[in-house]
């Protein structure tokens, strides 16, 4: 009888496994852990208030997890959306301030940004550097002109509707929020049911044999770059509309974050691996974390330690997965010859 009953519960563990996956199955958990932590430490935590909070603060770290999620897995990293986030935050602000209006300031920003995710593409394919190094040239330039275009003082913003966009809710959740879960969404489908989806997949996997196969893949890691880098100048205009200013210091190590998240997901950091489901639980995951590590106190200085511990253990799940594919792979092959 008790093994009967065993088997049942093993059967259902397996079924609940396999419906939602074994890396997003532990990454629940390990939200749930943090909730409980939290929540034990400080019973504030586990709020509706303070879940909103933990949302809207990762709605600009989601965005760029987004565009971090097409680019890891096409095998690429980008260095530079923290500068771009205060760049784009910054000339919002200044073409309100010099009475544009706000769509067009809005278009022009994005085209910015879009820009940057151009010259990142031409250093990775036109002059072969590395996309760590190029990104991170691009993180220091765009970071300088951030500061150059406001003479390096925040730069505050009266602009009634572009504040409003701060501040608006649709069913009690900020708009910051909705347009994050849109770009999940919308960009998930794309990754996982469209012929783009599956180049990105195919170049991170093999860019040769990808290449072979009649794919671009230069054109493809612009199109990463060029996503990243609009989802990014998106972020960047969402959050100064928040802080009623454009603030070339913000955003410092908000690619750290990011592809922490999205490593956590379950993006391979060597390409070709990953689910835009992966990458919403690690975004929820570390905003969570970071969230409650402020909520008991902890100090920034050691919050920096704990992040990095984070980086360390997402880097470290992701070489043991890494090994085990490799693994099944082998014992696939040697199964296959042994059927011959």
């Amino acid at each position: 009888m008790d093994n009967a009953e065993n088997k049942k519960k093993v059967g259902t563990l397996k079924k609940i496994t396999s419906l939602v996956g074994g890396d997003k199955l532990v990454l629940i958990i390990a939200i749930i852990i943090v909730f409980a932590l939290f929540t034990a430490i400080n019973p504030n935590y586990f709020t509706w208030n303070n879940i909103v909070n933990i949302l809207v603060a990762s709605s600009l770290i989601g965005m760029v997890a987004v565009g971090h999620t097409y680019l890891i897995i096409a095998g690429q990293n980008d260095l530079s959306p923290g500068s771009l986030a205060a760049l784009s935050g910054v000339l919002m602000a200044l073409l309100l301030s010099w009475n544009i209006p706000a769509l067009p300031a809005v278009v022009i920003t994005l085209a910015v940004g879009a820009a940057v995710g151009v010259f990142n593409a031409w250093m990775v394919n036109k002059i072969k550097l590395e996309a760590f190094i190029a990104t991170l040239v691009t993180q220091a330039v765009v970071r300088g002109f951030a500061y150059i275009i406001c003479d390096g003082k925040p730069v505050s913003i009266s602009n009634p509707a572009f504040i409003q966009l701060g501040k608006a809710r649709v069913f009690t959740i900020p708009v910051s929020v909705w347009l994050m879960l849109i770009a999940m969404l919308v960009f998930g489908f794309i990754l996982a049911k469209t012929k783009f989806g599956r180049s990105v997949y195919a170049i991170g996997g093999s860019a040769e044999a990808a290449r072979l196969a009649g794919l671009n893949p230069q054109r493809i890691v612009t199109v990463c770059f060029v996503l990243i880098g609009v989802l990014t100048s998106v972020g960047g205009i969402v959050f100064a509309s928040r802080m009623n200013a454009g603030q070339p210091a913000a955003n410092i190590n908000l690619e750290f974050d990011a592809i922490t998240a999205v490593i956590l997901g379950g993006v391979s950091f060597s390409g070709g691996v990953g689910t835009m489901g992966g990458t919403i639980l690690g975004v929820f995951l570390i905003q969570a974390f970071n969230t409650g590590l402020t909520m008991i106190n902890v100090q920034s200085f050691w919050q920096y330690v704990a992040r990095g511990a984070l980086l360390l253990f997402a880097l470290t799940t992701d070489y043991v997965r890494k090994e085990r594919r490799s693994k099944a792979l082998l014992e696939a092959s040697m199964q296959a010859a042994e059927n011959k």
